[in-house]
Order: C-alpha cells, then sequence, then structure tokens
C-alpha cells in the first residue's frame, strides 16, 4: 500500500514538473494562479499536525485506519497474484515448462511431470483464457509472386 502512495506522489510530481520542459505552456501557465512556496510548505506542516493530533483524540480512529489499510493491502497482494497468474496464463511461452529426463517404463504411456505437479500444486484459475491479438503481417510479405 506504502509503494501506491509513494508511486502516486512520484507521479503527481512529474505533472507538476513537465509543464517547464514545454516553453509553450509558459504563457498558459503565467495567466493561471500563483503558488507561494511558504504558504504550501504552512498548510502541507498544518495539515499533517491535525492529521496527527486526530489519533490522540480519537484512537479508535486510527485503529480502525490501520486494521483498514491492512486489509487493503492484503487485498491488493491477492488482486497482483490473480494479475500474475492471468498474465502468465496469457503470454507465457510454450519453452517456459521445465521438463525431466525421466523416461516411461516399456507399455506405460509418458506423462509431462512439469505440468503433473503444477496442476497438482496450483488451483485452476477462475477465469477462462482469453484470446490475445497476434501480430498483423505486414502487407507486403502476405502478398507472394
Amino acid at each position: 500500500m506504502w509503494f501506491l502512495i509513494k508511486g502516486t506522489f512520484w507521479f503527481s510530481l512529474v505533472l507538476v514538473l513537465l509543464p517547464f520542459l514545454d516553453p509553450a505552456s509558459t504563457s498558459t501557465l503565467e495567466r493561471g494562479p500563483k503558488v507561494d512556496v511558504g504558504d504550501t510548505v504552512s498548510a502541507a506542516t498544518e495539515a499533517f499536525g491535525y492529521f496527527s493530533a486526530i489519533c490522540i483524540e480519537k484512537p479508535d480512529v486510527c485503529v480502525k485506519g490501520t486494521e483498514t489499510f491492512v486489509a487493503l493491502g492484503h487485498r491488493a497482494r491477492e488482486g497482483a497474484k490473480i494479475a500474475y497468474q492471468f498474465l502468465d496464463q496469457q503470454f507465457a511461452e510454450p519453452s517456459d515448462a521445465v521438463t525431466t529426463g525421466t523416461v516411461a517404463a516399456s507399455g506405460q504411456p509418458a506423462i509431462d511431470v512439469a505440468t503433473a505437479e503444477q496442476a497438482a500444486a496450483q488451483p485452476e484459475p477462475i477465469f477462462n483464457r482469453i484470446p490475445v491479438p497476434e501480430k498483423r503481417i505486414e502487407p507486403k510479405a502476405s502478398v507472394v509472386r
């Protein structure tokens, strides 16, 4: 969860700093509202002090907030795991499977040990395979003369 907060902060900072790289946006920003750095820092300090005082005045709010963030963190971790399994199922190469050098006994059909172990270890995901568009064929390459 902390990663998302830090990521949002840095992404916002990049969006704020991008207009400094474009000379055309300078004239647009000159007509916009002005920001005083001292007032901004003062307001941020007071807001942090206010939020810190909430935990002193009402500790049950901080306890519930902590429980909520922990539950959201667990859900986010589980969601990331599901997304990883989905992407792995969609984009994994057939050569990614590990094969062993076992030889089947005569008269018995050979089984893929790696596939059998994976099937036994991991439950089947809830979602079905979604077709993914393949790379387009170049128009000149498709015409054979």
